[in-house]
């Protein structure tokens, strides 16, 4: 069972692809799965570029939580910012320039692994923030999963990472796509383990935003709304 954000899921995600019989299951957050954009890719090279001349600059500083976080963690003039992005600056700051500058590196040299993605069969439980600048890729990813055993849940107000700004809007689909295995069942629920091959158990109903008393949005009602304005 594999669980990335960002960058760690783009890598688990080719992993799965690669070793299909080694991953049950992938709970990605903000994934990657094409190459970077022209804005992604010129973002990196400035990046790279202040990283190797000046180190961990303020302005690197800036251009790293503005990918992670959305802006009411990230603060402005009249609002100070949140202890989330204090502690990510401080260990920004322990970071040794030339790990992260590889990693810019890295992150910047991926391939696409779109074509892949029909050929996994795991279940897949992606979320992503709405003000994540990798929100598009996955909208994208999930239009190129299999939709009998993937599910994409849209987080309101939240940037990349889900894990740090909202872990509350996790628990519930986590849950449920858990119980597909039989790794968590409460003591209501009876019954042997379904197949990690069979249909998703996460109705699109639990995941509606009275159901769960939280902001979030399935993917289907986003794609309904624009086949029916089409």
């Amino acid at each position: 069972m594999c669980m990335g954000v960002i960058a760690g899921a783009y890598i688990l995600t080719l992993f799965a692809i690669k070793h299909k019989e080694r991953v049950l299951g992938l709970i990605l957050v903000s994934p990657l799965c094409r190459a970077p954009s022209w804005t992604e890719w010129f973002y990196n090279k400035v990046m790279s570029n202040l990283l190797y001349f000046y180190g961990m600059c303020g302005v690197l500083e800036e251009f790293l939580l503005h990918r992670y976080f959305s802006k009411e963690v990230r603060g402005s003039a009249d609002v100070q910012e949140s202890d989330i992005a204090q502690a990510c600056r401080r260990l920004l700051d322990e970071r040794q320039k030339m790990n992260v500058w590889r990693f810019l590196q890295a992150v910047d040299g991926r391939p696409d692994i779109t074509d892949g993605l029909k050929t996994l069969k795991c279940r897949t439980l992606i979320f992503v923030g709405d003000d994540s600048p990798f929100h598009s890729e996955a909208l994208h990813m999930t239009s190129k999963l299999d939709r009998r055993f993937s599910t994409l849940v849209e987080v309101q107000a939240c940037g990349s990472m889900v894990t740090e700004e909202q872990p509350h809007a996790m628990l519930i689909p986590m849950e449920f796509f858990l119980m597909g295995y039989g790794l968590y069942r409460p003591n209501q629920f009876s019954g042997s383990p379904r197949s990690p091959l069979s249909p998703s158990c996460i109705a699109p109903e639990l995941l509606s935003p009275e159901s769960m008393g939280l902001k979030l949005k399935p993917i289907k009602t986003r794609i309904a709304s624009k086949m029916h304005g089409a």
